[in-house]
């Protein structure tokens, strides 16, 4: 699994349809899920990004947490984190796991990350779903969290 975590001081994510979410200062996380991953995984790293210290402190030292400082999250499904681009001019994407165990692995990691934080701290995009993401990337702070080495 792979969460590309950036700190935000405002996200929105709008689809087509007119599905709309959005959040104020916290983090937003693209995810992606790969074909061995787990649901262990996704408890895993739903803890790690609860638990991410890249909000300053009053030294302006990245020690705070999303749940230090009260902040929010959305969270994004991204199979195009498990893009392999070694060869040719077109992604792979043989290690992204399928859209159906893809799925349930995200809604674990949703619920786990919402079990953390607190369920009105947890926003999301809609699986499967072209979708457009404003957000106002703050620092700019953008890491890059996996569940296996």
């Amino acid at each position: 699994m792979r969460a590309l975590i950036q700190r935000v001081s405002r996200c929105t994510v709008s689809t087509a349809e007119g599905n709309r979410s959005n959040i104020g200062a916290g983090l937003l996380i693209f995810f992606g899920v790969g074909k061995d991953d787990t649901k262990d995984d996704a408890h895993a790293l739903a803890q790690r990004c609860a638990a991410l210290r890249c909000f300053q402190d009053h030294e302006g030292k990245m020690n705070l947490s999303v749940r230090d400082v009260s902040g929010e999250v959305m969270v994004v499904s991204q199979f195009t984190l498990y893009a392999d681009t070694r060869k040719g001019n077109r992604p792979g994407y043989t290690d992204a796991a399928d859209p159906e165990k893809a799925e349930d692995l995200y809604d674990t990691f949703v619920t786990a990350l919402r079990t953390a934080l607190a369920p009105l701290k947890v926003a999301t995009g809609v699986f499967r779903a072209e979708m457009s993401v404003e957000l106002v990337n703050q620092g700019p702070v953008t890491l890059l969290l996996e569940s296996k080495k």
